[in-house]
């Protein structure tokens, strides 16, 4: 990965007794301690990884996230945010019909991959909606993107579903990539606005909201983390 910020971004951290995470992108492929979780965390699934996978297409600007706590800062979570160019989307290998139909109607994809965090972190549901906050960001807030699309083992759409609004739109289809079925999944990014704007930085709320977007920042946080992105 090529950094493409200085310093590493603070969220304030709310009063749970956990450690800071600092947050981190640049552009490039997954590399270093990030890959490595990546292919630690995909291979407890038994799913095949292969480095290539998540090289970077450096003149489509992908990016790579990455979340760290401060009592080690060893990175306890990943996500690369891929946007669409000439070269497509790693869902068109399975899912170019669909991808297509939003491609027809003049909407931006952005597919989310490359996700993982590490299961030893204090607090891993922080980890995954602070480093989706900030792919959002990069996606929605400055690319302008409209629309968000992953590919998801079928045992785990409910859980995208349930904490991120994320909707399955396809049957299971045979990954050759990982050796395992997958569901493409989406969600409009005004949706994700939406959520942020109503459950941001309350982690009080989260078991009413029911989802993880009580644990995304506030509008204030938001929009210095925006600021600093290139």
């Amino acid at each position: 990965m090529i950094p493409s910020l200085e310093a590493l971004f603070s969220a304030p951290r709310h009063d749970t007794g956990h450690p800071d995470l600092a947050l981190d992108s640049g552009f490039g492929g997954l590399d270093g301690d990030a890959l490595d979780l990546v292919e630690r965390r995909y291979g407890d699934r038994g799913l095949a990884v292969s480095r290539e996978h998540f090289s970077s297409r450096n003149q489509d600007g992908d990016i790579v996230c990455t979340a760290r706590e401060r009592a080690g800062e060893r990175i306890v979570g990943t996500l690369s945010v891929r946007f669409d160019g000439p070269e497509g989307l790693h869902a068109d290998l399975l899912f170019k019909a669909e991808l297509d139909d939003w491609r027809a109607d003049g909407l931006r994809l952005c597919e989310f991959g490359g996700l993982a965090v590490d299961r030893h972190s204090h607090d891993p549901k922080r980890v995954l909606a602070q480093i989706f906050h900030l792919g959002y960001l990069h996606a929605h807030r400055r690319a302008r993107c409209d629309r968000l699309v992953i590919e998801v083992n079928p045992r785990h759409t409910g859980f995208y579903r349930r904490c991120l609004g994320l909707v399955p739109l396809t049957a299971a289809r045979h990954n050759p990539r990982v050796n395992a079925p997958a569901v493409l999944m989406s969600v409009d990014f005004a949706s994700i606005r939406e959520q942020i704007a109503l459950w941001g930085g309350q982690p009080d709320q989260l078991a009413c909201a029911r989802s993880l977007y009580p644990l995304a920042w506030d509008e204030a946080t938001e929009a210095t983390m925006l600021a600093r992105l290139p």
